[in-house]
């Protein structure tokens, strides 16, 4: 029998949600920011927006070589 990874047995729900919660509150923050602030929220907004973006590119790069 295959063991369950460490994080499904103790049902660390942190392990598995985390990152794309940080990154969902990064990319609202960036939204939110773009609005409301002017120059440095504008600059803040494209990292924080771009950031899915990068990920999701670094992913499909990594698991393509």
């Amino acid at each position: 029998m295959i063991d369950a990874p460490h994080y499904r047995r103790h049902g660390n729900w942190i392990a598995v949600f985390g990152l794309p919660i940080v990154i969902g509150v990064l990319s609202l923050a960036g939204l939110l920011s773009a609005l409301l602030f002017n120059e440095l929220g504008r600059i803040f907004s494209w990292f924080a927006v771009g950031l899915p973006i990068a990920i999701a590119a670094w992913v499909y790069v990594r698991r393509n070589r």
